[in-house]
């Protein structure tokens, strides 16, 4: 699908969200992976382990042995919903080499912090700012914190992370090169998609990570060319602030990247974990 198609055909865009969202995650299970999910359904937000296309309901703390509800939820039967709400947002910056072009990496983790207001969910719209210019995507993917963690080593940053998640660190290019810091152009509202689900028991250093704008691939690498691993990613954030379970850290994106526009539609697909799916929306007067 083109930009322009995707601007002129809202609805049929719509359903293609929908089914993006839906569709390819009953096809997830993998045998020692165990899918996550928060959801709404009938008024009410919980956490569930999904199976197919049933979600389990959970009770308690996802974070702290949950309990099995003993009922089943179509998938299709209620919204998901970002699958953690963090208390932090961290990032890692020019963490694959095709990102750096010919410049030389970083000798240590480049972390920079986004917002928990930030975050969104599979199918909620990025919001593009009536005052930046140039917003791009950066397909990502991100780690989900499963306990509190402060100076760990990395030897044992490990056990810390609970699962992944897809997330898109969306980024407003003009104000990170005109700001001071980047606090408008990584932590704006809607600047933090996240999900659709956690995945727990992968590989976590050798998964496939693929974006598309509109159907068309533009970013796709290995998470094995990370220049940090995820051990050391979370030993050395643990070292300047406390990691609480279900924070989350965006681990750095790969190749290329360029500008959204209103209509466009945002996949961000990471292998084992599903596709996170976003419609692009102009901010209102």
């Amino acid at each position: 699908m083109t930009r322009d198609s995707a601007r002129i055909r809202p609805c049929i865009a719509g359903f293609s969200l929908a089914l993006a969202i839906l569709a390819p995650l009953s096809a997830l299970a993998q045998e020692g992976v165990t899918l996550f999910v928060r959801y709404e359904h009938e008024g009410t937000v919980s956490y569930g382990r999904l199976e197919g296309d049933t979600i389990q309901p959970l009770d308690g703390d996802l974070f702290s042995d949950p309990t099995d509800r003993g009922e089943q939820i179509r998938l299709s039967e209620v919204r998901l919903l970002a699958p953690v709400e963090p208390s932090k947002v961290i990032a890692v910056g020019l963490n694959y080499q095709s990102h750096l072009g010919n410049s030389a990496g970083p000798a240590e983790p480049a972390l920079f912090a986004k917002l928990p207001t930030s975050i969104i969910g599979p199918g909620e719209a990025i919001v593009l700012p009536r005052d930046s210019t140039n917003v791009h995507y950066e397909t990502e993917m991100v780690i989900v914190i499963g306990k509190k963690a402060k100076n760990v080593s990395v030897e044992e940053a490990g056990d810390y992370i609970f699962g992944v998640t897809c997330g898109n660190d969306v980024s407003a290019r003009d104000w990170q090169r005109s700001d001071l810091q980047w606090f408008r152009a990584k932590a704006s509202d809607t600047f933090g998609p996240i999900g659709p689900v956690i995945a727990r028991g992968l590989d976590y250093d050798n998964l496939m990570i693929e974006g598309r704008v509109n159907g068309e691939t533009v970013q796709k690498q290995r998470t094995d060319d990370l220049i940090f691993s995820t051990a050391d990613i979370v030993s050395f954030t643990s070292r300047y602030v406390t990691l609480l379970p279900g924070d989350v850290i965006f681990t750095g994106t790969p190749g290329r990247t360029s500008a959204l526009e209103p209509g466009d539609v945002v996949e961000i697909e990471v292998e084992g974990v599903g596709i996170l799916s976003n419609p692009v929306v102009r901010e209102s007067d």
